[in-house]
């Protein structure tokens, strides 16, 4: 009987250590968060309007901070990143209401791991690009001036894996292409992003995670035929898909989403992810 009570003791005691949350914020295996990667130029970024109600926390949503440490998420998003311009340029993105219909029809919480940078090309984010340097041209942050950039794919790299401690990796996010939209640069497009989206899958050793990526805004004079292009991205890379931005209004510059319309193109990306991650 005796040995019974202190077997009965030691495997209570060994499952409720199992379950502890860990100094990182998840379990010591795997972790309790679905962690998401947001990437890619100004709307991913976001540049819709932001409302007071914005710098609410979001219920079951977290953020992963410059430092490692997560923090409950509230716009802007892509106050963080390791890469972005001047602080004041971010605004309102798509990931509000992704993370929020994530959350809402799953009940998971939520790890937004958002690293954009306005401006942007392809070309920035292939594996083995130049190092750049903040300046006053881009808008950078006046303090951050004359540093070095941080190597896109390297922090993409470093940030996902700092949020692997928390979770697991559920899915990409991409929204890039406006610097990339000219006839001469389009046609090297999805081959550039297949080999971005390949070395990125391989160094993570995850898989074939989930790739989705958002057409351009419709308003855009040179959208038609990247969207078309984009249409096709499941025949050039696995277990990737595009986001339809049909609908998705505009700000007055043509080029960015208006709050509304990141939105929608928000939900949109949600319900690719929801139907292929889940």
């Amino acid at each position: 009987m005796r040995f019974r009570i202190i077997l009965l003791t030691a495997l209570v005691f060994f499952t409720g250590a199992c379950s502890f949350p860990s100094k990182l914020g998840g379990t010591k295996k795997g972790g309790e968060y679905d962690v998401f990667l947001l990437i890619g130029q100004s709307n991913m970024a976001g540049r819709g309007v932001l409302e007071e109600s914005d710098t609410l926390p979001m219920d079951g949503v977290w953020l992963l901070k410059e430092d490692g440490s997560i923090t409950p998420a509230s716009e802007p998003l892509n106050r963080y990143s390791t890469i972005r311009k001047k602080v004041g340029m971010q605004q309102f993105n798509l990931g509000d209401s992704f993370a929020r219909a994530i959350h809402k029809k799953t009940g998971r919480k939520v790890l937004l791991v958002v690293n954009a940078r306005g401006g942007s090309s392809m070309e920035h984010w292939l594996k083995g690009a130049a190092q750049r340097s903040f300046n006053k041209k881009e808008g950078d942050d006046p303090e951050r001036i004359g540093q070095p950039i941080p190597v896109f794919y390297d922090e993409t790299l470093r940030r996902t894996r700092e949020a692997l401690r928390y979770g697991t990796l559920k899915a990409i996010l991409w929204h890039q292409g406006e610097s990339n939209s000219s006839e001469a640069k389009r046609v090297r497009y999805l081959g550039q992003l297949a080999s971005f989206v390949g070395d990125l899958r391989r160094d993570l050793g995850l898989g074939d995670i989930p790739f989705i990526a958002g057409e351009l805004n419709y308003a855009r004079r040179s959208s038609p035929e990247f969207n078309a292009m984009l249409q096709n991205i499941g025949k050039v890379i696995p277990k990737a898909w595009c986001a339809s931005a049909e609908g998705c209004g505009s700000n007055p510059d043509n080029t960015h989403f208006n709050r509304q319309g990141l939105v929608l193109l928000g939900e949109r990306y949600a319900e690719i992810v929801l139907k292929q991650a889940y």
